[in-house]
């Protein structure tokens, strides 16, 4: 009886030919409108090349003199303190934790964990961080994530200045476009602060799955940017076919796309495998999970992206902490799950959004999302920067809090892979 039911579930070819005639059909207006956009920025090939050219470090580093020469002068301390081998080296640190029981420990890096912070909204945060984890002997995040307003940043030297860092420092990181929705385009946000709206992927209405590609694509050929935060079905799928064309992009989906269990996940996975490419690569990277996410739904779920041959292509990104105002219940803190997935599910992100709830409750100002969506001169009238920075070190502190279990329990993680040497 079972094989029978499993049985009825197969798709026929004929529902395949289906889907490529429609892809295929010139008077398909959804497929034309998202062709129209590409032509805009040339052949894939020719958008490749500018995207390249432009995250060229000579090129970068030339253009932030114009902009902000002072983050130049960061930069290039950076820099220095990478080449001179000031932060601690992974061998160190596991003996700063364990002692000699380090050296007899089997390090196995294939279910290394990567350490994420989230969200560096400012450039001169990054260097104080740097600074805090050379002088502690602590890790630097081998992945970052963005949120702040592109156009913002742009105009203050921000992007450039973080596009340079993340080479020197040798992490990935993801940028968050303009279109997502809190710019009045969404009638189910009358602001950030109905940001729960988002969940379920709301937030690109209408037009703005087209304008999130011409964003992409902007940025893309103008900084280089290759990683962006996707919260939403229709520019996930658009971001499916973009790779499908050639171009080389690359997305994590957010947490406010609301992927809660297997189910949810099956799906989104089995969009990347119908639009991957023959290698077997899909520019879906990173799977944030909602923050409602069990460990079983990870397991089964690692079992599905096994199969169909993502274990090493989508990385499973995972809200250890979260800020302490206007996303979750408190307290929140998932460090115990994670380290008891750690040890057999691959390609796991630590991500890290505030500091443990004992922490958050001792400070003037807890670690607040909505403080991702303000502008920067509101920020600095109110006097508030100071907050956003001790909020951004606490999620260090945090990614070094769970670097230290990861290492006490014989397990391996994925720091700034240039800063911190085997």
């Amino acid at each position: 009886m079972s094989d029978s039911l499993r049985n009825l579930l197969e798709i026929p070819v004929s529902c395949v030919d289906d889907i490529n005639a429609l892809l295929l059909d010139p008077d398909t207006r959804a497929i034309n409108a998202f062709l129209e956009v590409v032509k805009k920025y040339g052949t894939p090939e020719e958008i490749n090349r500018k995207a390249e050219e432009a995250r060229r470090l000579p090129k970068l580093m030339a253009r932030l003199e114009e902009v902000a020469p002072s983050y130049v002068k960061d930069l290039e301390w950076l820099t220095e303190q990478r080449d001179r081998g000031a932060f601690i080296s992974v061998a160190d640190y596991r003996r700063k934790v364990l002692g000699e029981k380090a050296d007899a420990t089997d390090w196995d890096d294939a279910l290394a964990v990567t350490l994420e912070i989230s969200a560096l909204q400012y450039f001169p945060f990054l260097i104080e961080q740097a600074k805090q984890a050379i002088a502690q002997g602590e890790m630097m995040p081998g992945r970052f994530i963005r949120v702040r307003k592109m156009k913002e940043q742009e105009a203050d030297g921000d992007v450039l200045a973080v596009a340079v860092a993340m080479q020197i420092v040798g992490a990935s990181y993801v940028e968050t476009m303009d279109t997502k929705g809190t710019d009045g385009s969404n009638i189910h946000l009358g602001g950030p602060e109905t940001i729960t709206g988002y969940f379920g992927g709301v937030g690109e209405p209408n037009e703005y799955a087209l304008k999130w590609l011409d964003e992409f694509l902007h940025y893309y050929t103008t900084y280089g940017i290759k990683q962006v935060l996707n919260v939403n079905p229709g520019t996930v799928f658009l971001g499916y076919l973009l790779y499908k064309l050639g171009v080389d992009n690359e997305f994590k989906i957010s947490v406010y796309m609301g992927n809660d269990n297997p189910y949810a996940a099956l799906w989104t996975l089995i969009g990347a495998k119908l639009f991957s490419r023959p290698d077997g690569t899909s520019p879906l990277i990173g799977f944030n999970w909602s923050n409602s996410v069990n460990n079983e739904t990870m397991e089964i779920t690692a079992q599905i992206r096994r199969d169909l041959g993502f274990e090493d292509v989508v990385r499973f990104e995972h809200h250890i902490t979260e800020t302490y105002k206007s996303i979750v219940r408190q307290p929140y803190d998932r460090l115990e799950e994670l380290v008891e997935i750690a040890d057999h599910v691959a390609n796991i992100s630590a991500k890290h959004e505030g500091a443990p709830p004992v922490v958050e409750q001792t400070r003037e100002h807890p670690s607040d999302i909505l403080d991702y969506f303000r502008d920067k001169s509101e920020i600095e009238e109110a006097g508030q920067m100071p907050y956003m920075l001790r909020n951004y070190l606490d999620k260090h502190d945090s990614v070094n809090r769970t670097a230290r279990a990861l290492t006490e329990h014989g397990l391996t993680f994925v720091a700034a892979q240039n800063l911190h040497q085997a």
